[in-house]
């Protein structure tokens, strides 16, 4: 059965806003407290545009069709999950943690899982699809705990 030592790092993440949370508990009862908090301001991409949709003349024909515009948000979002990535590889090379779990928003956990180092997944425990960003910690330390519990 996987357990949660004292110091073990938490990440709680989605698109928009990160908390790194340490156990101040021991394997038995977790005791999770916030060492960082980061947020991007990443308004919607109808805000970040600076044009309008592309068009393009049809080769065969007299149509002409508006091209996708570029999605922003999403981009910055999956920035914003690349930089995490980034930061727990400086923090895990620097010996911070020694254990990981990550709760993140489906969407950002693939990008992290695609993004972490091999540094930091040797140090990963669980990683929970789970959107807990807005929830209070005592709900985090909650669905952390029992779903490391049911980790083997």
């Amino acid at each position: 059965m996987a357990k949660l030592k004292n110091g073990a790092w938490v990440l709680v993440a989605d698109g928009e806003k990160a908390l790194f949370l340490v156990n101040d508990g021991d394997e038995t009862n977790l005791d999770l407290r916030v060492i960082r908090k980061d947020e991007q301001d990443n308004p919607p991409t109808r805000e970040q545009a600076a044009n309008r949709p592309g068009r393009v003349q049809e080769s065969v024909g007299h149509g002409v069709s508006a091209m996708a515009d570029t999605d922003w948000h999403e981009l910055a979002k999956e920035r914003f999950a690349i930089d995490l990535a980034d930061l727990l590889y400086h923090r895990a090379h620097a010996g911070r943690f020694e254990q990981l779990v990550i709760v993140a928003a489906p969407q950002i956990l693939g990008v992290l899982r695609a993004s972490i180092h091999s540094t930091v997944a040797d140090k990963l425990v669980i990683e929970i699809p789970k959107h807990l960003t807005n929830q209070p910690i005592d709900k985090i330390e909650h669905q952390v705990a029992a779903a490391v519990s049911q980790a083997d």
